[in-house]
């Protein structure tokens, strides 16, 4: 199978939200449903690194090393006796226009551009990384301190749950979906010491989402990354002449 882009994810925040389902739902492709954990919805605030990027396996020098944001939650679907279990994403942001011009052209993606600027390092003595983006004249920020070394993903954890989604779910109209596949080993995770949020989701994601400007995650979990692939081939789910 051709493989589209390949990349380094490193870094990687999910600050996990429990949610409504009920406001999951218009953002819900068709011939997907929520996958819940212990009977509960959950969105994401992702912060990672996107580093040596490749498009067809040709290196994108200076544009192929960014910050990208993202919100997302999570679905599955059921194939015969497989279960596809995915993500859907509400919105990407990165810094480079011709980058979220690309994405969005070619698969329809939601992705949005503003500055970003990160720092990974020691500070103060402790392990840190910060994610931040500029919105209507203010940095929003996603701060974490960490432990110095990772460890494996305990099975059946919730870790294991937001980590360890293999396909993407896109919606192109109400009765129209896109599948595509990604491929990665299962990360390590770092226990997390501290952490500071700051993000106005009403602004960046919707009114939708206001009612997360007023609650905590449930959980905060930071994965080392790896190299990622994802495939060229998106699989068109048409529902047009699905009988009622």
């Amino acid at each position: 199978m051709a493989t589209f882009l390949k990349a380094n994810w490193e870094h990687i925040i999910m600050a996990n939200y429990e949610i409504d389902p009920e406001i999951l739902l218009p953002f819900l492709p068709k011939g997907v449903t929520l996958d819940l954990y212990q009977g509960k919805a959950y969105v994401s605030l992702v912060g990672f690194m996107f580093r040596k990027t490749k498009i067809f396996s040709i290196p994108i020098p200076i544009l192929g090393t960014f910050e990208e944001i993202n919100l997302r939650f999570y679905v599955q679907r059921k194939e015969g006796d497989t279960i596809k279990r995915g993500v859907v994403f509400i919105n990407e942001t990165i810094p480079y226009r011709i980058v979220a011009w690309m994405a969005n052209k070619l698969y329809k993606e939601h992705y949005t551009v503003v500055p970003t600027k990160h720092f990974i390092g020691e500070l103060e003595g402790k392990r840190q990384i910060r994610f931040e983006w500029l919105l209507h004249q203010k940095w929003n920020r996603i701060l974490v301190e960490t432990s110095a070394e990772s460890n494996t993903m305990p099975a059946a954890s919730f870790e294991e749950f937001i980590y360890e989604h293999y396909y993407g779910y896109t919606k192109i109209d109400d009765q129209t979906t896109e599948e595509y596949q990604l491929r990665h080993p299962s990360w390590k995770v770092y226990e997390v010491l501290n952490e500071d949020i700051r993000c106005d989701f009403s602004a960046m994601y919707g009114e939708a989402f206001s009612v997360l400007n007023h609650t905590k995650p449930t959980a905060i979990f930071v994965a080392e990354g790896s190299s990622v692939e994802v495939e060229w081939k998106r699989t068109r789910l048409d529902f047009t002449h699905e009988r009622h």
